[in-house]
């Protein structure tokens, strides 16, 4: 469980509540543009009775009580890693809780990278559903305005997409008081809907979610595909918890976030109930109709706040794929001096923004979109709950552990029940986060195991770095002045660039050091536990630097941080680091399928050169070519 520790400082703690309300609840605090009306979309025949709307705000709001509240908010939130959140942190969690067993660690990397896949997924609808949901609030105010509501749609998403460069540092602080500012009128337009019927609130009742699965069972399931919406973006909470930690989470979901949406939702049915011809639109027919306006306006900017950390949360996973070695290197902005979690990928950005535009021109209405929202979150709640069996380790209770997994076993059950409740949406528009989320998993596992094969090619029959060593010392060849760094991935084989360079060249640098950069499952590592420098003889160095998975590594730190704790001096205009640069020749035989190695060959050579990556001085480098077979 965690040891994570939340700050004390009242003026912090209330700062990091209003930030995680912009953050953190974004996307949840937008599904109720949008859940209702889905449940009662025609296609799914569920009429506007009384019976109905009461069953529906019960499966509605004991929903968000046992998945967001219980699920999320107060037990996953104790589940962190070294006090970071999200499925890839569990995964590693639970990998280092597996004592390196095989068959476990395969089990576990597939569920934590396809959740992460399907997070994807997630991230590429958002943006497209929540924008359009807002914007089609227009057609309330008058109709003549929904030939323009996909033009705007467009033009923001593009906007959207376009700042990311810029980074949220700028306009990060006004999010939280905006989305403040957004759950109390919420509530407020909640209230003033409840006021037509008071009595929907007896819809808090579970009997009336129990009565209306019993009176028509089918049709309840095929509603429950629905209602999951409203829970969209329980993820979210737990991912970013390393940004704020556990309580400030808690305070602004349980005394803002949750009454709000709890309200509005209430105030919706009891517009329904009044006048079942609102159930199309009730969101905005809450609102007078001179209020409605100002209320797409609010709408539209709460609703590109949550695509925003949907889209931050999606640079966030890729960046830790990149340090976990299931993404090739990519080009990595830092937007913030001081926030480390504020980067910028532009490969990633521009390819989603491509997809929401292709999302919203091939569904053109958020009702559509609706259909294809869901499955995913569904699919990811599912890997967070199986892995956290495992990442949760055993208590010295046994009794306690029964317990604790008791109750994961209660969350799977309805994680499950939800999903299936949206396979009947596969066809309807679900297809697209499952195709998004095995396109990503192709691509992923692809890296992996073809840089595994890589590896095994290179350092197969490699010479054993100790008697390479040996053997200079014995017999020693022109050594030039300087420092010659090598970057390799083996700490125990002699790389090629140093074979090459002393064949071709036959010569040494008087300093050469071995520079090995590894990533563990921790997200970040202390410096005193950064590096392990041997020395293996008068001139030869052996350096191992590891970073965890929420951090970016860098060459310069590495050698700053030798020369301060083990006095290795490296100066920097008289170092040169030597590179491997391999070129993969593809043959059928191969130990991959063809279009995988075609792809993984794709992958190498369009990676981030490692000069940018690592932070290399670019004047500093010799590049060795190489061919590699596969």
């Amino acid at each position: 469980m965690s040891a994570q520790q939340d700050p004390q400082d009242p003026k912090k703690l209330a700062g990091l509540t209003l930030a995680a309300l912009g953050v953190v609840y974004g996307d949840i605090g937008t599904s109720p543009l949008y859940t209702i009306a889905e449940c009662f979309h025609s296609k799914h025949g569920l009429t506007a009775t009384p019976e109905n709307v009461l069953g529906i705000l019960s499966l509605i709001t004991w929903a968000l009580l046992i998945v967001v509240s219980f699920k999320y908010v107060f037990f996953m939130l104790r589940a962190d890693n070294n006090g970071e959140g999200g499925i890839l942190a569990l995964m590693a969690l639970a990998l280092r809780n597996t004592h390196r067993k095989r068959g476990q660690f395969s089990v576990f990397i597939l569920l934590g990278i396809s959740g992460a896949a399907l997070f994807y997924g997630d991230g590429v609808i958002t943006p497209a559903v929540s924008v359009l949901s807002a914007v089609e609030g227009l057609k309330i105010i008058d109709p003549a305005f929904e030939r323009w509501v996909i033009p705007l749609t467009l033009v923001i998403i593009v906007a959207l997409f376009a700042v990311q460069r810029h980074g949220t540092g700028g306009v990060g602080k006004f999010f939280g008081p905006i989305m403040a500012l957004w759950f109390t009128t919420l509530g407020v337009l909640g209230i003033g809907g409840i006021l037509h019927d008071p009595a929907v609130l007896r819809a808090f009742w579970p009997g009336y979610a129990v009565a209306f699965f019993a009176a028509q069972p089918m049709l309840a399931f095929l509603a429950l595909g629905a209602v999951v919406l409203a829970v969209t973006g329980a993820e979210a909470i737990y991912a970013d918890m390393g940004h704020f930690g556990r309580k400030p989470i808690q305070i602004g979901w349980f005394s803002l976030a949750l009454p709000g949406l709890l309200l509005n939702y209430y105030g919706q049915g009891a517009l329904v109930l009044h006048d079942p011809s609102a159930a199309d639109h009730p969101f905005f027919m809450l609102a007078p109709e001179p209020l409605v306006l100002p209320l797409v306006i609010l709408a539209t900017a709460a609703t590109v706040i949550a695509s925003q950390a949907l889209i931050s949360g999606v640079f966030s996973i890729t960046r830790q794929a990149i340090q976990l070695g299931y993404m090739p290197r990519m080009d990595i902005h830092h937007t913030s001096e001081r926030e480390i979690g504020q980067i910028y990928i532009p490969g990633v950005n521009w390819g989603m923004c491509v997809a929401v535009l292709l999302l919203v021109l091939t569904f053109k209405s958020s009702g559509n979109l609706a259909a294809a929202y869901g499955f995913a979150i569904c699919g990811i709640m599912i890997m967070t709950t199986t892995t956290a069996f495992v990442a949760l380790k055993q208590s010295k209770r046994p009794g306690r552990t029964r317990a604790i997994r008791a109750l994961l076993a209660f969350f799977l059950f309805i994680d499950l029940a939800l999903l299936a409740a949206n396979i009947p949406k596969i066809p309807e528009g679900g297809w697209f986060p499952l195709m998004v989320g095995l396109f990503m998993l192709f691509m992923m596992f692809t890296w992996k195991r073809g840089r595994r094969l890589l590896f095994h090619r290179i350092h197969d029959g490699e010479l054993p770095l100790e008697l390479f060593v040996q053997s200079i010392e014995a017999n020693p060849p022109y050594r030039a002045e300087g420092t010659a760094i090598f970057m390799t991935g083996s700490v125990d084989t002699t790389p090629h660039a140093l074979l090459h360079n002393l064949k071709h060249n036959k010569v040494l640098h008087e300093q050469v050091v071995f520079l090995t950069i590894q990533s563990t499952d921790v997200p970040t590592v202390a410096d005193k536990q950064r590096l392990k420098v041997t020395r293996l003889s008068d001139s030869f160095w052996q350096v191992s630097a590891t970073y965890g998975f929420m951090e970016d590594p860098s060459v310069p730190e590495i050698l700053n941080l030798a020369e301060r704790d083990h006095g290795l001096v490296c100066e920097e205009m008289n170092t040169s680091f030597f590179l491997s640069r391999e070129t993969i020749i593809c043959h059928r035989t191969a130990d991959m399928p063809w279009l995988q190695l075609k792809v993984f060959a794709w992958m190498q050579r369009n990676a981030q050169r490692p000069t940018d990556f690592f932070k290399i001085p670019p004047n500093r480098v010799v590049e060795m070519g190489t061919q590699v077979e596969m």
